[in-house]
């Protein structure tokens, strides 16, 4: 069971695990949000709510811009698992700029693409082969891309996540 981790302006922290989440409530560093419809948790003085959401009770000073590293599963998510050029179902990535040819492996560099496309196209450009893109590459944004372990939100996360978007 794993628990959302909000600052205290209601910002989206990490996904930390249901004891983390319960050790910080019972040290009254955070407090319970959203609870999951189960047993409580019985402690030595009181009785407390097994956390989905919880929220620090002090400011977190995050430092600078999170970057988001780029991968090849977070190219295929950030897409949808379409690909870049038919929309058909794609399962490998593609550099638009190709490697040989001074291409980067950046988010605005990568497209996901199917397996026929990647073939076709080769070492070559999209407009070498008369090939839109269907939408231009950027990195991605919102809480569910700088939060980690959020690929699986609990639907309680949703309108907190949402928030940072």
């Amino acid at each position: 069971m794993r628990t959302l981790v909000l600052n205290a302006g209601y910002e989206p922290l990490a996904v930390v695990s249901f004891k983390r989440a319960l050790v910080l409530v019972m040290n009254e560093k955070a407090t319970v949000v959203e609870h999951v419809e189960a047993e409580p948790v019985w402690g030595t003085r009181r009785t407390y709510d097994r956390p989905a959401v919880i929220i620090l009770t002090r400011y977190v000073r995050v430092p600078g811009v999170r970057n988001v590293p780029v991968t090849r599963r977070g190219v295929l998510r950030r897409d949808g698992h379409r690909c870049g050029y038919c929309g058909k179902s794609a399962a490998t990535i593609d550099h638009v700029l190709p490697r040989s040819r001074g291409g980067a492996d950046s988010w605005e560099n990568l497209v996901a693409c199917c397996l026929r496309c990647n073939n076709v196209k080769g070492d070559r450009t999209p407009q070498e082969m008369g090939w839109e893109l269907r939408y231009p590459p950027a990195p991605p944004r919102g809480g569910q891309w700088t939060v980690r372990g959020t690929e699986r939100a609990d639907p309680r996360w949703e309108p907190y996540l949402a928030l940072a978007a």
